[in-house]
């Protein structure tokens, strides 16, 4: 390792503490959530740390690949973020990211886009030109990273008062609370009935959006039984399309990245009825000949397709 590669992990490394739930604040859970939720965390930093220690993008994959397979996901995820904020922080245009994105992260692209959001958090001037740099649709995953990591860090702003950032507006806002929603499964430690009371407290123009990361949280992170995924379908009300979308992601993230679990199958089995298999082929049908229309971006006509897929299948 060079004095280069060594100064960026002191300066820029992340300690594993960062993701305790005592740290966080968060709501403590049942011992067995609250390690399974917390070992993700640690999972993540680890990516991260990785990346930022790594020049060689053939190693990093092989090191991610040597971590637990139902969470590997996240070390990629964390693996971005590094890569994301060098490349931010040298003006390299995405040099990294994208190296490692088309290269040897290929298969984990949705878990690279939301730590790309992770590295725009840290570093939020740019932001528009960041995502204008990103895949047409799948930069918004982006935005949801960015909301995940408000909601996580700074839960008492973005989730106790309910606050936006200032610096977006528009569809920009919906994303990030898709990403708000995710981290709520973190914050709240995966409590079913909290999670549920405090979506219920939100604008209700905001609650599609917060269900449909509960949706993708609850069926990729997971770590509760059949009962609390039973309880989050009926809460969700007539949010339920929502939040199969976000399980339909789920699916196809860990379908692409060949890291199916058990608790995706059986998210994906309560919330619609059928397997992660054809939750995750719902993606690429409601994908094919996506318009490109000035009033709302092809990524939202994308999530709306799966709704209306998903609701298809559950009736039928």
């Amino acid at each position: 390792m060079n004095n280069i590669t060594a100064l960026k992990g002191t300066f820029f490394g992340l300690s594993s503490n960062e993701a305790s739930f005592k740290k966080r604040g968060f709501n403590k859970t049942e011992h067995r959530t609250q390690a399974h939720l917390e070992s993700i965390g640690e999972t993540f930093i680890k990516g991260y740390n990785t990346a930022l220690t790594t020049t060689d993008l053939e190693n990093l994959k092989d090191t991610l690949d040597k971590l637990d397979p139902a969470i590997c996901g996240f070390g990629y995820e964390g693996a971005a973020m590094a890569l994301s904020l060098m490349d931010r922080i040298t003006f390299s245009h995405n040099t990294r990211f994208n190296n490692f994105l088309h290269g040897p992260g290929k298969t984990h692209k949705y878990m690279l886009h939301v730590g790309a959001g992770w590295a725009m958090a840290r570093l939020p001037w740019g932001a528009k030109q960041h995502l204008e740099s990103l895949d047409p649709l799948l930069c918004w995953l982006a935005l949801d990273g960015y909301g995940f990591h408000e909601g996580y860090f700074h839960w008492k702003k973005y989730i106790t008062q309910k606050r936006h950032p200032r610096q977006f507006k528009n569809y920009a806002l919906r994303a990030f609370d898709q990403g708000l929603g995710r981290s709520l499964w973190f914050v709240k430690g995966a409590q079913p009935i909290i999670v549920a009371e405090t979506i219920r407290h939100f604008e209700e123009s905001r609650q599609s959006d917060l269900w449909s990361g509960i949706g993708l949280a609850s069926t990729y992170a997971g770590g509760v039984s059949i009962e609390d995924i039973r309880y989050i379908k009926n809460a969700a009300g007539h949010f339920q399309k929502s939040l199969m979308q976000g399980a339909s992601f789920a699916a196809k993230a860990r379908q692409l990245a060949k890291n199916m679990t058990v608790h995706t199958e059986m998210a994906c089995m309560v919330y619609m009825g059928i397997s992660a298999s054809q939750a995750a082929s719902l993606c690429d049908i409601a994908e094919i000949d996506l318009p490109q229309d000035e009033n709302e971006p092809a990524y939202e006509i994308w999530r709306q397709r799966i709704q209306a897929l998903a609701a298809q299948r559950e009736v039928a």
